[in-house]
């Protein structure tokens, strides 16, 4: 195939390195900027999380208060004098003091945390473990990831795919008794989903028991494949309907006002003059110019998805993210908290990360800097 007439072949290719080359280094800028961002956020989580190394001194109090009494309780050590057992507790309290790091400056543990848990080297459980017996931070999180992932991830992309459908209905329809309707159930939207799920578990799982009040699956879990998902849809509807009930209305009214404002630009009413078909219009002219912001808002919904976790999966006693920081904090099990903000920064910076570069394919107004 010849070039393009009036266009230098070689000015192209150097035109297209220059462009791969200011996506490397605004690439490298932002990957750089969420990093050190990250880094802040979970140096402070441990600063907190240790409350600056009272809890560590807490530690120590309980290391020999149980150390004493594994000893005390061991037959093995009944003979000793009490000189003796007191020398052999403190033998133990300095080994297991040193294993921890306990001996040092809290400063210099601090930073030592924050570069295994960059590492994701986060350390072993003090008091829970995973189901499958391990103590390993990471394990007991992973274990659990996949439980939040499928129940907010779920509603929230079916609560993000009814509000646009829907607010791109009423946008045609704007004053309508629906439309009207929508707009007087927005402050619905107040009460949390937990609010909701309380109400539902009352109605449809004592009133009317049709549907379990809590738990991911029955118990035993059953061994078949589709009976498993059939209990794990069961388990999951009312969760579901709650978060939904919760979020649905002000979402639609968003979107509904959202598409209103771009309804009456210009270059939509001359589209509608010419008699282009109003699907089309919606597709085209309304529904393409906003893919941005669309697709902002979905993945922003998406970093959100653990923020209520806390309340609603204790309310329906759903295995995630939520329950595991709630039983971590009454435990205060300070590496599985740490471990979990540490998962969720990560999360966090890759959405972000995501975005910029959807930013610059989406919307082609968006510019690397330096370019022209």
């Amino acid at each position: 195939m010849s070039a393009l007439p009036g266009i230098d072949p070689t000015a192209r290719t150097r035109g297209r390195w220059r462009d791969v080359w200011r996506m490397l280094i605004f690439s490298g800028k932002r990957l750089l900027a969420l990093l050190l961002t990250v880094l802040a956020g979970v140096y402070l989580t441990i600063l907190i999380a240790n409350m600056g190394g009272q809890v560590d001194e807490l530690r120590m109090v309980q290391i020999r208060g149980e150390i004493s009494e594994a000893v005390r309780a061991d037959p093995a050590f009944q003979d000793m004098s009490s000189e003796e057992r007191n020398e052999l507790i403190e033998r133990q309290v300095d080994l297991e003091v040193e294993r921890l790091n306990l001996d040092q400056p809290f400063i210099l543990r601090s930073f030592d945390y924050l570069y295994r848990a960059m590492l994701l080297d986060l350390g072993r459980a003090e008091q829970m473990h995973s189901d499958a017996g391990s103590r390993q931070v990471f394990d007991i999180i992973v274990e659990r990831l996949p439980a939040t992932l499928l129940l907010f991830g779920t509603a929230n992309l079916l609560i993000f795919l009814v509000s646009v459908w829907v607010a791109l209905h009423l946008s045609r329809r704007y004053g309508s008794m629906l439309d009207r309707s929508v707009v007087g159930l927005a402050p619905s939207s107040a009460a949390p989903a937990w609010f909701y799920g309380m109400f539902l578990i009352l109605i449809f799982a004592f009133v009317l028991p049709a549907l379990p009040s809590g738990g991911m699956v029955t118990a035993p879990p059953p061994e078949d494949r589709l009976e498993y998902l059939a209990s794990v849809v069961r388990h999951m509807a009312l969760p579901l309907v709650a978060m939904f009930l919760s979020q649905i209305f002000i979402s639609i009214y968003s979107w509904r006002t959202f598409f209103l404002i771009h309804s009456s630009e210009d270059y939509v009413e001359m589209a509608r003059a010419k008699g282009l078909p109003e699907h089309l219009i919606q597709r085209r002219y309304i529904l393409r110019p906003t893919l941005s912001p669309i697709v902002t808002s979905f993945l922003l919904m998406l970093i959100g998805l653990w923020s209520g976790a806390i309340i609603l999966e204790q309310v329906f006693n759903w295995p995630g993210l939520g329950t595991l920081v709630f039983q971590a904090i009454g435990h205060r099990d300070t590496p599985v908290i740490i471990g979990t903000v540490v998962i969720f920064a990560y999360l966090l910076a890759a959405t972000v990360f995501l975005l910029d570069l959807l930013y610059g394919i989406l919307d082609p107004r968006v510019r690397i800097e330096g370019g022209r």
